[in-house]
């Protein structure tokens, strides 16, 4: 029986990062990233509308890690409206609207950028405004889509749609669909489709059984991951990962939810199966599946899981009891 061992490099970044180092993200955490090549970070506080900007976002761009991949797949034993989900989100993680190039409300560069677009666009807005700059480029989109098409071959995958607004947004969102349509033309034996995205959302409702994976710039990737998130029992069984040419940082896809720190409650099963997609990036197959099919047969039984699986099926469980069911579920799949 081949046992995995690692050797943990404990890091820190956000709010406690800022507390202990003056910095939410502080040169040791990148740089331990740089040497290891592969992280397993837990959810980072972010302020809503103030305070230090996101920390997700700045180790994206740090990192060049342009890909994220967030795994939608349903359990037996999972609270549900739907019995067969099993999709793949893949969004661009570098660019659109979540590369924080901002404008507030009256600065200088606001005002001179208000004034710019009245002269380029003959287009009047407000002084009183914020601007959020939306940018999409032919390199980050065909590289994005690639990326959702080697995935496909080599996890036989079926299919991928790209998803856009491009009826609106012709030139940002146009040029993602024109990028994704010619990268599909190299990968002639996976089927291709392209969706706007909210009639994708309306038809994830109705039948999400009808995709497979999804390719979507940064802001779309992003609320169509919740949403997926919701079909497969809510984002405490979601997983993520973000991925460049070298790096890699896995991530279960929920938040810090800081309101429920320190209470030993919350659901713990989208950190375990982002484990499971770090094992597998590190080649380590057999371990993965071992640790997915221990967290399947407690998902399954329904007996030690937290309260947002229980659906009125007996007390929760806490989150140390979740994993210590999933140590021992696993020591017996051992075993075997």
């Amino acid at each position: 029986m081949k046992l995995l061992g690692f050797n943990w490099d404990i890091q820190y970044a956000g709010a406690e990062a800022l507390e202990k180092f003056g910095t939410p993200l502080p040169a040791s955490t990148l740089d331990s990233i740089k040497r290891n090549r592969v992280a397993l970070k837990g959810p980072v506080t972010t302020p809503i509308g103030e305070g230090f900007t996101s920390i997700n976002v700045a180790l994206r761009r740090e990192l060049d890690l342009f890909a994220c991949l967030r795994l939608c797949k349903i359990y037996p034993g999972v609270p549900s409206r739907y019995e067969s989900v099993d999709l793949i989100i893949i969004r661009e993680n570098t660019e659109d609207l979540y590369a924080g190039i901002e404008f507030e409300k009256g600065t200088v560069e606001v005002r001179r950028l208000i004034e710019l677009i009245a002269e380029l666009k003959q287009q009047r807005i407000s002084p009183d405004t914020g601007i959020s700059l939306k940018f999409i480029s032919e390199r980050a989109s065909k590289r994005i889509v690639s990326f959702a098409f080697d995935y496909a071959r080599v996890n036989k995958r079926r299919k991928v749609t790209a998803v856009h607004k491009a009826n609106i947004m012709k030139f940002s969102d146009g040029l993602f669909l024109s990028a994704a349509k010619e990268v599909a033309k190299d990968y002639p034996e996976i089927e291709f489709e392209d969706m706007i995205v909210d009639n994708l959302c309306m038809q994830l409702v109705r039948n999400p059984e009808r995709f497979d994976i999804l390719v979507l710039p940064n802001l779309y990737g992003d609320i169509v991951s919740d949403l997926c998130a919701g079909l497969i029992g809510g984002l405490g069984m979601a997983p993520g990962a973000n991925i460049g040419d070298r790096l890699a940082v896995f991530e279960p896809s929920h938040g810090s939810a800081p309101k429920y720190a320190g209470q030993n409650k919350a659901n713990p099963m989208a950190m375990m199966f982002s484990g499971v997609m770090m094992l597998r990036y590190l080649g380590e197959k057999e371990a993965a599946a071992q640790l997915e099919t221990a967290l399947a047969q407690v998902i399954s039984e329904g007996k030690t899981v937290t309260y947002d699986l229980k659906a009125g099926r007996g007390e929760a469980a806490t989150t140390s009891e979740v994993a210590d069911a999933v140590i021992q579920k696993l020591g017996e799949i051992k075993a075997c």
